[in-house]
C-alpha cells in the first residue's frame, strides 16, 4: 500500500500552487538529500513539506522542524504530539492539517491521550497559547499541568512547527489533501491510509539530531528556552530559524520592521473577514516594498486570505519561485517562533 500512496502523493505536488514543487526524479543536491530522508523516516514526500523545494533552505528547515518534534521518539508519545499538531491545526483554521493529523490520531487507536490527562491537557494548552496575550506572555501553565506532563519541549516544539507549517499551508494547498472529486464517504478511509503510510521505512526508533547536519548549527533564538529540554528540538530551531533568516536576507529592513510591529501589537485573533486590515497594515510603506509587505503580512495574520494577485505583484520584483518561498517562509517562521516565546513550560516537581 505504501508504494501506492506513495505515487498518489507524488502526484499530488501538482496542486501546489504559486510555485512548482521540484518532482523527485529531478531533485538535487539538499533538495534531493532532503526528499531521500523524508520518504524514510516519514513514509511519504508529504506536500506540505515538498512545496518548499523550489528553495533548498527552508525545504531543509521545514523537515528540520517535524522530524525533531513530531516524529523523533521521545519522552512525550507520538499520540501527544499527533494532537498537538491537529489543535494547533484547528486553531489556525488549516483543515489541510487537521484532516491528516486527526485521522494520523485514528490510526494510534490505544495510544491515543486520554481525554483530561496531562498530554491532552497540554496539546490543548500548547494550541489555546497560539492566541497571543497582548502586551505579555502566555499565561502561566495551569497547575495540574506542573508535574507529570510529557515532554514540554516537545509538545512546545510541535506547537511552533505547525504554527509555522499551517501558515505555509494555507498559502500553497488547498484545503484537503483528498480530491474534491472523492466521495464524502470515502474520505475517512484515505485519510487514514495516508495517515497509516506515515511512518519510517525501517519500523525501528527515529534517533534524535539525524536530519541536524543538512543544516548550519546556530544557537536557540530567544524566548525558546523551554526547548533545552530537549537537544535535538533546540538545535533544530536554532538552525531552522537560522537557515530561513539568511536565505531571505534579501528582505528589506522596512518589510522586516513592518512585520515585527505587527507581531508586537497582535492580540493573536484572525483578521477579516475582509482584508481592510491591509490598508493600515500597509500605511506609510514606499510603494516599492509594498507587495513584499503585504505577502510577508497575509502569510503571518491570513494566509487563507492570499490570491494570486499578491504573488504575481512580488513576482514583478522578485521573479522566482524561490524567492516567493523564501519570503513567505521567512514571515510564517518569524511569526510562529514569536508565538514559541509566548509559551511556558510547565515545571517537573523536582524543579519547583
Amino acid at each position: 500500500m505504501r508504494p501506492v500512496v506513495r505515487a498518489v502523493l507524488r502526484g499530488a505536488l501538482r496542486q501546489v500552487r504559486y510555485v512548482k514543487a521540484v518532482a523527485p526524479g529531478a531533485a538535487q543536491g539538499t533538495v534531493a538529500e532532503v526528499y531521500a530522508q523524508v520518504e524514510r523516516d516519514f513514509g511519504v514526500l508529504a506536500p506540505p513539506l515538498a512545496l518548499h523545494s523550489p528553495a533548498p533552505a527552508p525545504l531543509a528547515a521545514s523537515w528540520l522542524l517535524l522530524r525533531e518534534t513530531l516524529l523523533v521518539d521521545g519522552v512525550a508519545s507520538r499520540a501527544a504530539k499527533e494532537l498537538t499538531a491537529t489543535a494547533v491545526s484547528a486553531a489556525n483554521s488549516c483543515s489541510y492539517c487537521v484532516d491528516v493529523h486527526q485521522a494520523a490520531l485514528e490510526t494510534l487507536g490505544a495510544e491515543r491521550p486520554l481525554p483530561g490527562g496531562p498530554d491532552a491537557a497540554l496539546a490543548d494548552w500548547a494550541a489555546a497559547s497560539g492566541r497571543i496575550v497582548r502586551g505579555g506572555g502566555s499565561p502561566a501553565v495551569p497547575p495540574e499541568l506542573a508535574a507529570g506532563a510529557a515532554g514540554a519541549a516537545e509538545i512546545f516544539g510541535v506547537a511552533v512547527a505547525f504554527h509555522y507549517l499551517n501558515r505555509m499551508v494555507g498559502v500553497f494547498l488547498a484545503g484537503s489533501p483528498v480530491p474534491d472529486r472523492a466521495p464524502d464517504f470515502a474520505r475517512g478511509p484515505i485519510l487514514r491510509t495516508v495517515a497509516r503510510t506515515m511512518r519510517p521505512v525501517v519500523p525501528e526508533p527515529l534517533r534524535p539530531g539525524a536530519s541536524l547536519p543538512l543544516l548550519a548549527g546556530a544557537p536557540l533564538p530567544a524566548g525558546l528556552a523551554w526547548a533545552r529540554g530537549n537537544p535535538a528540538v533546540a538545535d533544530a530551531l536554532g538552525r531552522a530559524v537560522a537557515a530561513v533568516d539568511e536565505a531571505a536576507h534579501w528582505v528589506s529592513g522596512p518589510v522586516r520592521e513592518r512585520l515585527r510591529e505587527r507581531l508586537d501589537g497582535w492580540d493573536g485573533g484572525r483578521m477579516g473577514p475582509t482584508r481592510a486590515w491591509l490598508i493600515e497594515a500597509l500605511a506609510g510603506l514606499p510603494t516599492a516594498e509594498r507587495p513584499a509587505a503585504r505577502l510577508a503580512l497575509l502569510t503571518a495574520f491570513a494566509p487563507y486570505q492570499v490570491i494570486d494577485a499578491d504573488v504575481a505583484a512580488l513576482r514583478e520584483r522578485h521573479p522566482t519561485d524561490r524567492e516567493v518561498i523564501e519570503l513567505t517562509s521567512w514571515a510564517a517562521l518569524t511569526t510562529a517562533t514569536r508565538i514559541g516565546a509566548r509559551l511556558t513550560a510547565p515545571r517537573t516537581a523536582a524543579g519547583r
